[in-house]
């Protein structure tokens, strides 16, 4: 397997849930346990870009290695293009982005998507989704949802329902057929460091815009994304308070279970 590296986003401000990147999480602030899980991938290193010098610190005080980077990135993709400038990465090099909002993120996952990508040459990203199976999912719109050509890369992510089954929806009814080959798209990238390096430069879209969707940006300008199919859906992420009692919940069963004190 190709090494990889993987980088974890954390800005300090969060529109929903302030200050969530260094929430309590039975004892371990949030990101920490987005680290202990991304370490426990095959990945080389794993490290932090942070905007703030707090979360910094608290990270590196568990250990783990933390990078400043400018308070103005747009988006996670162009914190993660400032960080492999720091570190001087080589162009085909491999990078994984975890989101530091996703303390249930599955380190299987994280190497199967390094992988994907190291084994599509022509790909400039990698992705992964899961099959959708509740009609109240797929109406969703905070459940961004992929459709893929018959080599498995990315044609088009929404927040809409995709595809539209215009037969089965014709009454109005929200209804999702069993043969519906609708995907949930997860949050999980891996890039090469020479497309990140470019990605900054690139232009935003409508398409980007319309759906504050920044892997858009790269479809729109002709980049393959290739994606990884997974039946596992990954742990809840925490975008909201009630978020972070679910995973607080999540993580007290296993620990009952387990008979240790959560991890």
């Amino acid at each position: 397997m190709q090494p990889f590296v993987v980088i974890i986003p954390a800005r300090q401000a969060s529109t929903r849930l302030p200050g969530k990147m260094l929430a309590d999480l039975a004892g371990t602030p949030m990101v920490v346990r987005v680290a202990q899980r991304a370490a426990a991938s095959n990945a080389a290193e794993v490290l932090i870009a942070t905007d703030d010098l707090h979360i910094a610190q608290v990270v590196q005080s568990f250990g783990y290695r933390a990078l400043m980077t400018r308070i103005d990135h747009p988006s996670g993709t162009d914190r993660l293009a400032e960080t492999v400038e720091q570190l001087n990465l080589p162009p085909e090099a491999i990078v994984v982005n975890v989101q530091g909002d996703e303390p249930l993120i599955a380190p299987s996952l994280i190497n199967q998507v390094a992988s994907l990508l190291a084994e599509h040459p022509t790909a400039a990203m990698a992705t992964c989704a899961a099959p959708i199976t509740d009609a109240a999912h797929f109406f969703n719109p905070n459940i961004v949802k992929v459709v893929c050509d018959k080599a498995g890369r990315a044609l088009y992510f929404s927040r809409a329902p995709i595809p539209w089954d215009r037969d089965a929806l014709a009454s109005g009814s929200q209804l999702l057929s069993a043969e519906t080959p609708a995907l949930h798209h997860i949050g999980l990238y891996a890039y090469r460091v020479h497309f990140l390096k470019s990605f900054p430069s690139l232009s935003r879209g409508i398409l980007e815009s319309i759906e504050s969707l920044e892997q858009l940006r790269a479809l729109e300008h002709g980049y393959s994304i290739a994606v990884h199919p997974t039946e596992a859906h990954p742990g809840a992420g925490v975008d909201t308070e009630a978020d972070l009692v679910r995973v607080r919940q999540v993580l007290s069963t296993k620990a009952l279970k387990s008979g240790k004190a959560p991890q």
